[in-house]
């Protein structure tokens, strides 16, 4: 029975790092030019959805944290910080995702 559980253990390090490892990196062509960054004609995918979510987590956003009292200022603030990654990825312009809270009345705070 052991065995079973190392080699789950390790396949889903191995799955948790794989993801992490590419939601941390740049945004991608095909991303750039995809849900949430341009919109669409068609209603919203699950892997669309499940791609956004792993690109807010990948600029600071835990769903997990179950903090209320920062709803919904946490996900603005990662959305914002996602849009200054799209820039920098996507448009090429010279920003820096900033580590520090963001003014409320910053247009970054505009829907995608």
């Amino acid at each position: 029975m052991k065995p079973f559980w190392r080699k789950s253990a390790v396949a889903l390090c191995i799955l948790l790092a794989s993801g992490v490892a590419s939601a941390a990196g740049k945004l991608t062509p095909a991303e750039c030019t995809d849900y949430p960054f341009q919109p669409l004609s068609k209603p919203v995918t699950h892997a669309q959805l499940m791609q956004e979510l792993s690109e807010l987590e990948s600029v600071g956003y835990e769903p997990s944290a179950r903090d209320e009292n920062n709803y919904p200022s946490d996900i603005q603030l990662a959305q914002a910080r996602l849009r200054l990654k799209y820039r920098a990825d996507c448009l090429g312009q010279n920003v820096k995702v900033p580590t520090t809270r963001i003014d409320s009345g910053s247009n970054l705070f505009a829907p995608m």
